[in-house]
């Protein structure tokens, strides 16, 4: 079995590689880095044969693709929403940092086409799962940026996760046959959160990130004080797609949707 959790860390070129197809996290089925840009740095994406996602974590950048421009900007992930292009095989995506950037990229294979989009923080607006369910230590912000339903050609999902300080998400907790990848951010340096992947228990931290093997249980937990950012990101199966009614919550704890705690 792969390794499920990672702690990278930024190389001397910016770049922090969390899964890839070859490493010790290859169950994901997915090729997952972070890049660090300074202001003016530009890196551009194309792939043969695989498809591809550009997720704005903070900065400001200047999107480039198929002939089009669009410069936007996002404080952090725990103010505001987000921004992330969106391409198939063979289409450049170039991304110019106005400032000091950080994004994530996504990838895996897939050989069929789509139209490239640029998702915008109203394209994928937060709402609130389970407020006042479970004792209410599980409320949690969640947005979709784009999954089967979305975008039918592509083989990924892209979304994020805003815990409530000191809450619970992915609770109850839940597994789905699909891969997932969750990556972590923290309001503080020093925060801190539980991941739980089967019978196994990690300190997620700030750019920490879990590779949890299709079938596995995974919720996770953020400390007191701390407000815990995820992002979430799926490989569909082939013939067996991800889609929002596959979850699939462990009968053990069932019983607590009709609780009163």
């Amino acid at each position: 079995m792969s390794k499920v959790f990672g702690y990278p860390k930024f190389d001397d070129s910016g770049e922090m590689i969390l899964t890839t197809y070859d490493n010790e996290y290859q169950e994901m089925m997915m090729d997952i880095r972070v890049y660090h840009m300074r202001a003016g740095e530009v890196r551009t994406f194309c792939r043969t044969g695989e498809e591809t996602a550009v997720l704005l974590l903070s900065g400001a950048v200047t999107f480039a693709w198929e002939g089009k421009k669009e410069t936007v900007s996002r404080k952090d992930v725990f103010t505001e929403g987000p921004w992330a292009l969106h391409v198939c095989r063979g289409v450049e995506a170039e991304v110019t940092a106005g400032e000091e950037t950080e994004i994530l990229v996504q990838c895996t294979h897939n050989d069929g086409s789509f139209e490239s989009r640029l998702h915008a923080p109203e394209d994928a607006p937060w709402g609130y799962s389970c407020a006042g369910k479970f004792g209410n230590v599980a409320n949690r912000r969640v947005n979709t940026i784009f999954d089967h339903d979305i975008c039918p050609e592509s083989n990924m999902v892209l979304g994020e996760v805003l815990n409530d300080r000191g809450n619970w998400s992915g609770y109850l907790p839940h597994r789905h046959p699909q891969p997932e990848t969750y990556f972590f951010k923290f309001d503080r340096p020093e925060g801190f959160g539980a991941s739980f992947i089967g019978d196994q228990v990690y300190k997620s931290v700030d750019n920490s990130f879990s590779a949890i093997p299709g079938g596995e249980l995974h919720p996770q937990a953020a400390a007191p004080g701390f407000q815990m950012y995820t992002c979430w990101m799926i490989r569909h199966l082939d013939g067996n797609p991800w889609l929002q009614t596959d979850r699939c919550e462990d009968e053990r704890y069932t019983w607590l949707h009709a609780a009163e705690l």
